[in-house]
């Protein structure tokens, strides 16, 4: 049986062990709950243990992606409220590699901070263990960071996502035509992107703060911004189950709809978008407004209310849509795929 070993000096120097181990054991029921089968360890150990046979895949195609949350984080620490940036790393990564078909199966998360405090901590693995619970996604393992050197107050959030998909059936756009058309499907807010023009904007230009109510956006400014990042995936797992024609997906993060949608075009055709087609949600037209955004940059640096974009054969729009909206969220078609050279337009 090992002693009680104190780390004092290490203490006096700025890292906690016995709160960082203390904090742990207080998140790990919420983070265990997330567990499925493949797992193979509990969370604690040197490298978390997956299972490899996927039972309902013949060519199973690992996918794998890693994101942060940027910014945001100023906003939560402003608002002290931390449990929907936990749902922001979640939700993108797994946004991140759905829209190739993929199911989401583990995740791990990265928390550098400077000085490890409660309730941050708990919070953070709250969210993070909610998202992955409502995806049907296990929480591996993960890795805290006290830096006090490094980060001083402030913290680093970081997520790295694992999915399968079967081999013929991922999503690439290469099927993408011109007559396809552009579903819409809409975000709640910026989701976590363009953060460091939007605090400029509000707290710098507008000399506003994020407990600042606004009649126009129906609540406080750090709500409107804070609103967790919107995950797609049970629509696209419901889309692919009832074999709709997916034939490219882009999720739209930093760069807009002019950045993301390229990256899954073929060469040979544009996209046209209708700026018109969707509401733009208040939180985007007050950052235009009071900070002078010309249009294209605003869809360039903001997702404007299109969380992501689904390309679908026209003969197929309705269908699709109104899986989407049984998925409980709004969508509508909002462009068109022409010929072209890999270009996005926005009217």
């Amino acid at each position: 049986m090992s002693k009680e070993v104190k780390s004092d000096l290490y203490k006096a120097a700025g890292v906690d062990i016995d709160l960082a181990t203390e904090l742990l054991s207080r998140a790990k029921k919420d983070l265990a709950s997330t567990r499925r089968p493949e797992m193979l360890s509990p969370i604690g150990g040197f490298g978390g243990l997956f299972s490899a046979k996927f039972a309902n895949y013949q060519d199973p195609v690992l996918v794998s992606s890693i994101d942060g949350v940027g910014t945001k984080l100023m906003i939560a620490m402003m608002m002290e409220k931390y449990d929907t940036v936990g749902c922001d790393i979640v939700n993108h990564c797994i946004n991140d590699i759905s829209v190739q078909g993929a199911e989401p199966i583990y995740f791990l998360d990265y928390i550098g901070i400077g000085k490890l405090r409660s309730p941050l901590y708990e919070q953070v693995l709250s969210g993070i263990a909610k998202a992955c619970r409502e995806a049907n996604c296990a929480v591996l393992g993960g890795e805290t960071a006290e830096m006090p050197g490094m980060y001083g107050n402030d913290f680093d959030l970081v997520g790295v996502i694992t999915g399968v998909v079967e081999r013929s059936r991922i999503i690439d756009g290469t099927k993408i035509a011109p007559g396809h058309v552009a579903i819409g499907i809409a975000s709640n807010g910026p989701h976590t992107n363009g953060f460091s023009l939007a605090r400029k904007i509000l707290f710098g230009d507008g000399k506003l703060t994020v407990h600042t109510y606004l009649d126009e956006l129906g609540e406080t400014v750090g709500e409107a911004l804070l609103h967790p990042h919107v995950c797609y995936y049970p629509a696209i797992r419901e889309a692919m189950q009832q074999q709709i024609a997916l034939d490219g997906i882009a999720h739209i993060t930093g760069g807009g709809l002019y950045d993301n949608v390229p990256r899954i075009l073929p060469e040979n055709v544009d996209v046209i978008f209708r700026s018109d087609a969707m509401p733009v949600l208040p939180i985007f037209k007050l950052m235009c407004e009071m900070g002078k955004v010309e249009k294209s940059e605003a869809y360039r640096v903001f997702n404007m209310g299109i969380g992501m974009v689904w390309f679908v054969p026209e003969n197929t729009k309705e269908k699709a849509m109104e899986i989407i909206r049984q998925a409980g969220y709004k969508c509508d078609v909002i462009g068109e795929v022409v010929p072209g050279t890999r270009k996005v337009e926005v009217l």
